[in-house]
């Protein structure tokens, strides 16, 4: 028999791991309407009570007790938590949103995924950018993209020290670039190197698709400035993306007028509202929950995203091998 929620019920949610993302979990959770905020849990209780008199919540040092009151649960705890306290979460048939990237390992992936279906769960992944009308507005005006380059680069900012740059902020446009070419990989081209951590920090890699399209990715979190850019070039038109500013360039080839001269380029600048963009991912959760519907960000989604990490970060290691 389906799991089925009323659609009138009021969710009740909560949150499990409130360091810095956690908090702002609790924080929208706390904003949308029929939607309870049930609590939060850290194994840091001065900081889960920090949290809970913020908002007005208990404060829970028993999992076990906050798993008993919730529908559905936010994991954001660091990533070598997450397959362990999603997979006890599945098994008491609560729905789960866990933070990007979904696990450490494919296997596990595919565990908490096989969880989902048996128990009839919703199991969404945290790869926000999805959400953000940079890309959501200009998704649907691509046709046949041949070539993706993509920057995000970011000051060190010392949290997420437990995973490299590859699962930290690649992961992130890693997942666009397969919602974009739809092709299996052929081969990967990747180079990285720590530089503050004891893990990479900077990387560059290079994605062949089996369709001939290919992906230039750069990530890093030891720049001076921030960047969150894509740009995207097809046989017709060009689209510059930037996710910090919430705005696209559109640029199409225009049909020379006559068969000697140059094709034109015409150019649209597009700016779209600054938008929650983890408030509409959490939104997308509730409504999934709600529902009973496949999120935007399925667990599918997250394993082929950390599917791809996890090759590249082997390239990597096997270049950074044959320096020593």
């Amino acid at each position: 028999m389906s799991k089925k929620i009323e659609y009138l019920k009021v969710i009740k949610a909560g949150v499990i791991g409130v360091g810095h993302l956690g908090v702002f979990h609790a924080e929208k959770y706390a904003l949308i309407d029929n939607v309870e905020l049930i609590g939060v849990y850290d194994p840091d209780l001065d900081q889960a009570r920090v949290v809970s008199e913020k908002l007005s919540v208990p404060a829970f040092d028993n999992l076990d007790d906050l798993y008993l009151k919730c529908d559905a649960v936010s994991i954001a705890a660091p990533t070598f938590a997450h397959y362990e306290l999603a997979r006890e979460a599945l098994l008491k048939n609560i729905d789960v949103l866990v933070e990007k990237p979904i696990t450490t390992t494919e296997t596990e992936a595919r565990t908490l995924i096989e969880l989902a279906d048996k128990h009839q769960c919703i199991l969404q992944v945290g790869l926000l950018e999805r959400y953000n009308p940079a890309f959501t507005k200009t998704h649907k005006l691509l046709s046949n993209p041949r070539f993706v380059e993509v920057h995000r680069l970011s000051p060190f900012s010392f949290r997420s020290v437990d995973i490299d740059v590859i699962l930290d902020l690649m992961i992130h446009d890693l997942d666009l670039v397969h919602e974009i070419i739809k092709s299996p990989i052929t081969s990967i081209d990747a180079v990285g190197i720590p530089v503050i951590s004891d893990k990479t920090d900077i990387a560059n890699v290079r994605i062949h698709f089996q369709n001939g399209e290919v992906a230039n990715l750069t990530a890093s979190r030891v720049s001076f400035n921030r960047e969150r850019k894509i740009r995207i070039f097809q046989p017709d038109g060009y689209f510059s993306l930037d996710f910090d500013n919430f705005s696209a360039t559109v640029c199409r080839r225009q049909e020379a007028t006559y068969p000697e001269s140059l094709a034109k380029i015409t150019s649209e600048e597009l700016t779209f509202p600054k938008s929650d963009n983890l408030l509409l991912e959490i939104e997308d959760f509730i409504d999934a929950v709600r529902r009973r519907r496949k999120p935007i960000v399925s667990g599918n989604e997250g394993l082929l995203a950390l599917s791809t990490a996890i090759r590249i970060k082997e390239v990597i290691k096997k270049q950074q091998n044959s320096w020593t």
